[in-house]
């Protein structure tokens, strides 16, 4: 299986080259409701995650929201 490499969080990850984004949360074990996705500094919408392959070099980031008061 060929396997390319993205950013995530400023990490180098090998990722299967099919892999979309709703795989790569799942991979991650990122629970959806609890983050923000950008790909290459652009907000994804949720519900497009599986619609989205990556490609190579591509930067992920995953924001998680943290309750405060």
């Amino acid at each position: 299986m060929k396997k390319i490499k993205i950013k995530v969080n400023g990490k180098v990850k090998l990722i299967a080259k099919n892999t979309n984004l709703a795989n790569l949360v799942h991979i991650l074990r990122i629970p959806l409701k609890k983050v923000a996705i950008e790909l290459n500094q652009e907000i994804v919408d949720k519900k497009k995650l599986k619609k989205i392959n990556l490609k190579k070099n591509d930067k992920v980031e995953i924001v998680h929201f943290i309750g405060g008061g």
